[in-house]
């Protein structure tokens, strides 16, 4: 089972920027599918950005041009830079991974992923 650990969350005003992290353990996870979602108060969980063990990646029309989903395997650390934030992307944030094979349509889709970080706080104000 692969923990996940997510920090870099925080307050910032609309037009800043955060990294976030999140932290994979205690197995390599360079095979895994990995993705960031987040959840705003009242509304489901959303895809954001995801990343394959090819690096190849998928963002949400939300997001592209925003945000930069990465990774770094040998840190086993999957890391989502936000740039230009806005006050609609203030939600909390979570790390996912999948083992398993996870076709593209399903990349930004949490019924795809089993494994999961408590999330950070994503705060932008106007």
């Amino acid at each position: 089972q692969v923990q996940l650990v997510e920090s870099g969350g925080g307050s910032v005003q609309a037009g800043g920027s955060l990294r976030l992290s999140c932290v994979a353990s205690p197995y390599s996870y360079s095979n895994y599918f990995m993705a960031w979602f987040r959840q705003a108060p009242g509304k489901e969980r959303e895809g954001v950005a995801a990343i394959r063990s090819d690096y190849a990646t998928t963002y949400a029309s939300s997001v592209k041009g925003r945000f930069t989903i990465s990774r770094d395997n040998a840190k086993n650390t999957l890391y989502l830079q936000m740039n230009s934030l806005k006050p609609e992307d203030t939600a909390m944030y979570y790390c996912a991974a999948e083992g398993r094979y996870v076709p593209r349509p399903s990349l930004l889709l949490h019924a795809a992923y089993n494994n999961w970080g408590q999330g950070t706080q994503v705060t932008v104000s106007s």
